[in-house]
């Protein structure tokens, strides 16, 4: 696939993992062999007997591998800086199946950035599926939390997710076409 090219591994300890495509939760125990398939925006795609589950890069220890810091964020930061952020880390959430983020898959249909007197600010996003039944929903939801909860200064974040306007290949970006051919 991508990102690591069937790299071996072995599991240091036990660790969560989540079967591709349906989204069902499982552990995988210390000493599980197989390769990893996919490594991007922090999160692994792992290939274990026939099956493709997803390790969170929370968990990247249990591979062998580095857990991504947290970004940074200017200093006396303003929501727009913190928006500009969030952007980013949502191009580090990608489909486990389809190695393209959600944001060039133009998934996300709304972010706002709101600050409360204090200084902390919540965050509020709309976001769709490429497919209505996918098993990867809300894996996807939860990456995209996890990924914008780390950044200093978020202390309330909400992904919704939603379908309508249903989702079509004309909302990904030039650059996700291209990737996919579909250019």
């Amino acid at each position: 696939m991508f990102g690591y090219s069937n790299e071996p591994f072995s599991l240091s300890r036990d660790v969560r993992a989540v079967v591709i495509p349906a989204g069902e939760e499982l552990q995988l125990r210390a000493g599980t062999s197989g390769f990893i398939t996919q490594a991007l925006g922090g999160s692994f795609t792992v290939y274990v007997e026939g099956n493709l589950f997803r390790i969170a890069g929370s968990d990247a220890d249990a591979l062998g591998k580095e857990p991504v810091p947290p970004p940074a964020i200017p200093e006396n930061a303003t929501d727009k800086d913190i928006e500009d952020v969030i952007w980013q880390q949502l191009k580090t959430c990608f489909d486990p199946e389809i190695p393209i983020n959600v944001v060039d898959l133009g998934l996300i249909y709304r972010l706002d950035v709101s600050s409360s007197t204090d200084g902390q600010r919540s965050v509020s996003i709309d976001m769709t599926l490429t497919a209505p039944g996918c098993g990867m929903g809300e894996i996807l939801v939860q990456d995209a939390q996890e990924k914008i909860a780390v950044i200093p200064t978020v202390a309330d974040v909400r992904v919704e997710l939603v379908f309508d306007p249903p989702w079509n290949q004309s909302m990904m970006s030039d650059e996700a076409r291209l990737q996919t051919g579909l250019m």
